[in-house]
């Protein structure tokens, strides 16, 4: 079947089309030939050019008429972006963009993680690539300046995370540094090869440049408070979810969620070790040598069994269509200094990259087994690969907007919910896996509460025995997430970081996934035997990535 070339299809393709030169990192991540080579311009007027572009493309947009259903869906989902992407520029969203995950330098140094490396041409992008690496970390600091100018300014927690980041990739000044590690693989000519060592110290020194500058210069003009208030959280909320959400409401269901998962947890806790705490339940799971995977090699392959065994079942059960050319989802290992937790990145549009999940080691040897098979589920199998690789899949049906598109409350709430599909599907029977499942959900319940409560300034409730009417504060939080986390400290410690720098983006998960949840129940009880579960996940999928509220009012009509 031929993609479909109607008005509003060829907008959203031109639009790509005419994105990608404007921001390459966004070109490399979608698969887009043609821009590898370079970097994505950071400063005052490339922000401005991107925010121009989104402005013209709405106008165009609006002139047109929708010629059908499909047509205005299209129309929908790039309207509701183009719209968010205006109303962010004009409050100087892009003046602060200093995070520590999905932020400006985070953005640039993992872009290179997606870079093929396979021939003397590849390698010639990367080199060129990393040319313009310190210029676009320039013009990153020259957009901070000007916020800074503006009073647009992120926290100062963030400013100093972020500075610890670019210490990291730095190195020590002897050769250390990430780029110098990444080049050190190439087998290219003697040419190319000192080009490439040339570029990877200019790299190093631009990011001592950069942590020099937030800790020195942006750290002491930066905002004290951690909370960014209710105002812009409740803009965050429509960005990270794409409807309307009450704070207080969802701060409220958060609790109960929590408690209702924290029952749950002690439960299957007294099966594993009778008598014992949720902590000492943890301690042991966390510490048997025989509960563990040890090095880096076996890690990755054992992720890799669990997404193929999971693949395998879906489609040997009949529970997924899966087309042939996106039944591959690689594990890969990230590289240190990113953010602790694991992370997707999508297929190509050609589909000759894979789906890929990206697990970091952050210096560990041995990593506990029973936190990660939910975690696999989440990021690749039937997480986010089944649904980004399908939207790229489904290139005779979507336009190339929705195929590249992301809101967080339908795309992390859909793996989230393959979580608890998989609970549904029977693969936690190992005790130890089951309660991983559960602290996933109660972590994920958790961000809700913190979320909202520390940057909205919500106060604990009264009701509770743990610090009753207390403000929230990021040690509080800390300690509430870390009762409720599979994880380590350092990957705890990490996740305050980021609720505290990317508001709302966390409480996609939960409320996300509560939406998937209320559409399936109406589903049933509006279509009773003639509900099938299958046709349901192929009907949502196949909408591609969307707004909350424009899922809810598209799967108001399956069965119809």
């Amino acid at each position: 079947m031929s993609p479909r070339n109607t008005p509003i299809y060829s907008l959203s393709s031109t639009f790509i089309d005419e994105m990608a030169a404007l921001d390459p990192m966004a070109a490399t991540y979608l698969g887009i030939a043609g821009f590898d080579h370079l970097m994505t311009d950071f400063s005052p007027a490339g922000h401005d050019a991107r925010a121009a572009h989104a402005k013209s493309t709405l106008e165009r947009l609006n002139a047109l008429a929708a010629g059908d259903d499909a047509d205005r869906l299209a129309a929908g989902v790039l309207r509701n972006d183009l719209e968010l992407s205006v109303e962010e520029h004009a409050a100087g969203e892009h003046l602060r963009g200093i995070r520590v995950i999905a932020g400006d330098l985070d953005g640039a140094r993992g872009i290179f993680d997606l870079m093929p490396t396979d021939t003397e041409a590849d390698w010639e992008n990367i080199a060129s690539r990393m040319e313009g690496f310190p210029g676009a970390l320039a013009g990153m600091r020259a957009s901070w300046q000007s916020g800074i100018s503006r009073g647009t300014v992120a926290p100062l927690r963030q400013a100093i995370a972020v500075s610890g980041q670019a210490a990291a990739w730095a190195g020590s000044g002897k050769g250390d540094g990430f780029f110098e590690g990444f080049v050190q693989s190439a087998d290219v000519s003697d040419a190319l090869r000192k080009r490439l060592e040339v570029a990877a110290v200019s790299c190093s020194r631009a990011l001592a440049d950069t942590r020099d500058y937030l800790r020195n210069d942006y750290a002491p003009k930066a905002d004290p408070n951690d909370g960014v208030g209710e105002a812009r959280h409740a803009f965050a909320r429509r960005r990270y979810l794409g409807m309307n959400v009450e704070a207080r409401e969802a701060y409220d269901w958060g609790w109960d969620e929590v408690a209702r998962l924290d029952a749950e947890i002690r439960r299957v806790g007294e099966g594993i070790l009778p008598g014992a705490s949720p902590r000492e339940v943890r301690h042991l799971l966390d510490t048997d040598p025989a509960r563990a995977v040890h090095g880096e090699d076996n890690l990755r392959n054992w992720l890799q069994e669990l997404m193929d065994e999971a693949m395998a079942f879906l489609i040997d059960n009949g529970h997924f269509d899966i087309p042939q050319s996106m039944r591959r989802c690689e594990a890969m290992i990230s590289p240190p200094g990113g953010a602790a937790a694991m992370y997707y990145t999508g297929p190509s549009e050609d589909l000759s990259r894979p789906g890929r999940t990206w697990y970091p080691l952050n210096g560990r040897e041995s990593v506990p087994r029973w936190g990660e098979p939910t975690t696999a589920y989440h990021e690749g199998v039937p997480g986010h690969h089944l649904q980004i690789a399908m939207a790229v899949v489904n290139a005779d049906q979507l336009s190339r907007y929705q195929r590249n598109t992301f809101v967080s409350g339908h795309g992390e709430g859909w793996a989230l919910y393959a979580e608890r599909l998989m609970d549904e599907f029977g693969f936690f029977g190992n005790p130890d896996y089951r309660l991983g499942y559960l602290y996933g959900q109660a972590m994920r319940a958790a961000r809700v509460v913190i979320d909202i409560g520390l940057h909205c300034g919500f106060t604990i409730p009264s009701s509770w025995s743990w610090h009753p009417g207390e403000a929230w504060t990021p040690e509080l939080a800390l300690e509430f997430l870390t009762e409720r986390s599979s994880s380590d400290d350092e990957f705890n410690r990490s996740e305050i970081d980021r609720y505290l720098g990317w508001p709302a983006q966390a409480i996609s998960y939960k409320l996300g996934e509560r939406v998937w949840l209320d559409l399936r129940d109406d589903a049933k009880r509006r279509l009773g035997s003639r509900f099938d579960l299958r046709d349901w996940h192929a009907f949502g999928l196949n909408l591609g990535n969307l707004g909350l509220d424009l899922l809810k009012s598209e799967m108001a009509r399956y069965g119809a």
